[in-house]
């Protein structure tokens, strides 16, 4: 039987005696496209960073391709993607193929030579994204979406295994936010990268994603998109923390 590529376990989290995560219990099978799902402050940054390896839990554990994530050396498995205005300034005067080519230090180390066949993979990476024809372009000539795609061509070139995404549409058009979930979509689908999102688009992505967590300090649910309409209206207030009458319209079921 092939171990999850997450395996959390009852794990909790405290920042100077505020408790953040309570007692999360979760676990991410190859193929998943899982979305989390929570209010602001309800410890979606935390649940990231402990499986990212960044900071470690106050309780519990967490499996990464079966091995305790204290012992766990491949991190070039695991790509990451934060929000685009906090990871990178948009004015640094680099072009885009330089930008995802940076993404091979992963794997190199940062003063080791690049491969001579950085230049293939780089376009490789580039037309996954659907950026191919941008290589050249200066990366502070791009939209806020086109930047973004160039960030996750720049994590994909490592050839990761899964993906973790932290609210990749901060600063996408509206209009162009359905295109960008159609690209994640056809990554784990045609790929098969592994991919793990937080968002609030929840409208906008449930037709993409196999699994949702519904997450406030506690996982309030955690399961297939299409059991999300079996969460209970006590449920589902504590976990957006007050009465919430309709998020989103599943097969016909309103959340």
């Amino acid at each position: 039987m092939v171990a999850p590529l997450i395996d959390i376990q009852d794990i909790s989290f405290e920042y100077e005696q505020t408790k953040a995560l309570d007692h999360i219990s979760m676990k991410v099978e190859e193929g998943d496209f899982l979305a989390i799902l929570g209010p602001n402050g309800s410890g979606k940054s935390t649940l990231l960073k402990i499986m990212l390896g960044l900071i470690k839990p106050s309780k519990g554990k967490i499996e990464l391709f079966g091995v305790d994530s204290k012992n766990f050396k491949q991190r070039e498995w695991i790509g990451y993607v934060s929000q685009k205005s906090n990871s990178f300034n948009s004015g640094f005067p680099a072009t885009v193929k330089e930008v995802v080519a940076g993404g091979l230090t992963k794997k190199t180390g940062l003063f080791h030579r690049l491969p001579k066949s950085t230049n293939e993979q780089v376009v490789e990476a580039l037309k996954a994204v659907g950026m191919k024809n941008f290589i050249n372009r200066g990366i502070s000539e791009l939209s806020g979406g086109q930047q973004q795609r160039v960030f996750i061509a720049r994590a994909l070139i490592a050839k990761p295994k899964m993906l973790i995404l932290d609210e990749p549409t901060v600063g996408i058009d509206h209009e162009n936010v359905q295109s960008f979930y159609d690209m994640l979509a056809k990554l784990n689908r045609e790929k098969n990268i592994t991919l793990v999102l937080v968002t609030h688009d929840v409208d906008t992505v449930t037709d993409r994603i196999t699994h949702v967590a519904c997450l406030n300090q506690t996982i309030h649910f955690h399961g297939y998109k299409e059991q999300l309409h079996t969460m209970s209206d006590e449920k589902r207030e504590a976990w957006y923390g007050h009465s919430v009458r309709k998020i989103h319209h599943i097969g016909g079921n309103h959340i």
